[in-house]
């Protein structure tokens, strides 16, 4: 191996993560439940003695876990050690039941100008600390993307970024008590305050340098306590090209922490011959799938769901369409009718992780969809599921090993 490969390859296949925010949980049974069946499952599946596992911890599991207000911390690293679980980030986005009938716009509540999300993430930090693997040198917390962009306001974003710096404060003090760093990581999504990368450079090179002097604040906190999440599948929507927001972030310097590995579906013909009929098994009721509708000429229209995104006559006239629907990143094309994805994002992204100076963020699959695919894709049973979810993990690793991005035969 040349030395540059030895210098790319930063991961071990131990490193891979799932998001976990696929299964139900609003309470530490259900996190007990899920650690002991489905997430060792995929770790023996895969053949590995140790995991890294992505946490997703509804609001009460967070509140039942944190120290500051009587939690038990260390029932869930009990819980790691049994199940051979290592844990270095987790997914703060969702705050309440991710998985009740319809979610919808609610993910984005509360948002990040109201304290329910700031108390939400520090309660988040204080657990990462106490469970973080102790091989692992930042923990990564992802988080929404400031608030739902119909709802927002200029006193709303000024209020957000009061406690972004407020946050960086507390985590500050939170590195300085434990020895241990953690890094929240705005997660851009379409049609949220933060949707593009030019937005996410625009927050960090002057809304947050801004609101940091306004609060008194050393810009040293906000760069070594904030960051980016940078999630494939939400650019690959708004029709950026994920390997290209990775350089254009990093040449900025802005920190991206971590990285979301998954796939959003794709339409290529619009005015295909009974599209309806293919996506709307799509059009499930839980979560939003935003529609981004590329014209001939270069124009990029979107709506907010893909209900509405069907109803549009105009829509039919576009080249191309791409839909928030995490879909399995391992599949060249969607369960039904054909239809496309963007799983080439993946790799292109993986090929700039392959240049010397890129950054080396936490890489994590999550497609929390699984249990809303249409029938023909959607696990039965647990077991399904976990297979569903090893193969997406054992492709990335493929993908990653092609490029020499990985350590073999160190976990």
């Amino acid at each position: 191996m040349t030395r540059s490969a030895k210098s790319i390859a930063s991961w071990r296949p131990a490193d891979l993560a799932y998001c976990s925010n696929v299964h139900p949980g609003t309470d530490l049974n259900d996190l007990a439940v899920h650690l002991r069946g489905p997430i060792r499952g995929v770790r023996e599946r895969r053949g590995l003695d140790r995991m890294a596992a992505g946490l997703w911890l509804a609001a009460p599991v967070a509140g039942s876990l944190d120290p500051a207000t009587g939690g038990v911390p260390q029932y869930l690293t009990d819980l790691l050690a049994e199940t051979g679980i290592r844990l270095q980030t987790l997914n703060g986005f969702p705050y309440g039941d991710f998985h009740q009938d319809e979610v919808k716009h609610a993910v984005y509540r509360p948002a990040w100008d109201e304290p329910m999300r700031l108390d939400y993430t520090l309660a988040l930090a204080r657990v990462l600390t106490h469970c973080l693997a102790a091989d692992t040198v930042e923990g990564t917390i992802s988080t929404l993307p400031l608030g739902f962009a119909p709802e927002w306001s200029a006193k709303r974003h000024v209020r957000a970024l009061d406690q972004l710096c407020q946050l960086a404060i507390a985590l500050a003090e939170l590195a300085q008590l434990s020895g241990r760093s953690i890094r929240v990581c705005l997660e851009p999504e379409p049609d949220c305050a933060i949707e593009t990368t030019s937005q996410a450079i625009q927050l960090f090179a002057d809304d947050l340098p801004h609101a940091a002097r306004r609060n008194g604040v050393p810009q040293r906190l906000i760069n070594e306590h904030l960051g980016l999440c940078l999630d494939i599948c939400h650019q690959s929507v708004q029709f950026e090209e994920p390997g290209d927001a990775l350089r254009s972030l990093t040449a900025a310097g802005v920190p991206v922490g971590k990285i979301q590995v998954s796939s959003a579906l794709e339409v290529p013909d619009p005015a295909r011959a009974g599209l309806d009929q293919v996506l709307e098994p799509f059009a499930e009721p839980r979560y939003l799938h935003q529609v981004r509708c590329r014209y001939p000429d270069g124009r990029i229209v979107g709506r907010r769901d893909l209900p509405a995104a069907l109803a549009d006559a105009d829509l039919r006239h576009g080249e191309s369409w791409r839909i928030h629907f995490h879909v399995p990143i391992q599949r060249p094309g969607a369960p039904i009718g054909g239809l496309g994805t963007t799983a080439s994002a993946i790799l292109g992204l993986l090929d700039t992780l392959a240049m010397d100076n890129s950054p080396r963020p936490h890489l994590e699959v999550e497609t929390y969809t699984w249990l809303v695919l249409p029938l023909g894709g959607r696990p039965t049973d647990e077991q399904t599921l976990v297979g569903g979810l090893a193969s997406e993990l054992c492709w990335l690793e493929r993908q990653m090993g092609n490029r020499g991005l990985l350590h073999r035969g160190l976990g």
